[in-house]
């Protein structure tokens, strides 16, 4: 009879979870593996035989911070409306962000000095953002939006999602700003802009 398989898939998401959450919080000193261990109540063995060591970890929290995000940016239904596909993933992206605030902060900042993703968590990453550019694509080939290069439309449209995402997980916005509604108002007003 096989060991029944103690380091299952529900343990490696919550440590997984927990580094996100030293890291964004409390910086790259903060993630100790003895730590982590503990706030997960598993052991350090648990960490070196799912991950291997910290860099893995780190690696493997970036990787699934892309995971979640590309699977969500995936989830967004296309209408046949490319202009309106295009404030849709705007708004997948800001779901997800404030889904996994840990893991958006590992992914588009530089959390961990020194760290490189490696080559899947690279890979990942930039197909997390290929339905966007598909889109952009779809809406250019359609005649929606004007034939410029497809990737000045999705970096500039990822640039403002980006950069309300982050003033609303930083709290840098007023206190009575009505993130919701002023966030799908400019995501329609850049989509609105690219118009042929």
């Amino acid at each position: 009879m096989p060991r029944p398989r103690t380091h299952d898939e529900a343990l490696r998401l919550k440590l997984l979870d927990r580094a996100g959450e030293l890291l964004s919080t409390d910086g790259p000193n903060a993630l100790s593996l003895r730590k982590l261990a503990a706030d997960a109540g598993t052991s350090t063995t648990a960490i070196y035989s799912l991950f291997g060591g910290k860099p893995e970890l780190v690696n493997a929290v970036f990787l699934e911070g892309f995971r979640r995000f590309g699977a969500r940016m995936r989830d967004v239904e296309r209408t046949g409306d490319p202009a309106g596909d295009l404030v849709r993933l705007g708004l997948a992206y800001r779901e997800s962000a404030l889904a996994d605030p840990h893991l958006y902060s590992i992914m588009f900042t530089k959390a961990v000095p020194g760290f490189e993703p490696g080559q899947e968590a690279s890979r990942t990453a930039r197909e997390s953002l290929a339905p966007l550019v598909e889109t952009v694509r779809a809406a250019i080939s359609a005649g929606v939006f004007r034939q410029v290069a497809p990737e000045v439309i999705a970096v500039s449209a990822w640039g403002i999602v980006h950069g309300l995402v982050s003033l609303e997980l930083n709290g840098s916005l007023p206190p009575d700003f009505d993130v919701a509604a002023s966030y799908e108002a400019a995501l329609r007003a850049h989509a609105d802009g690219w118009r042929a």
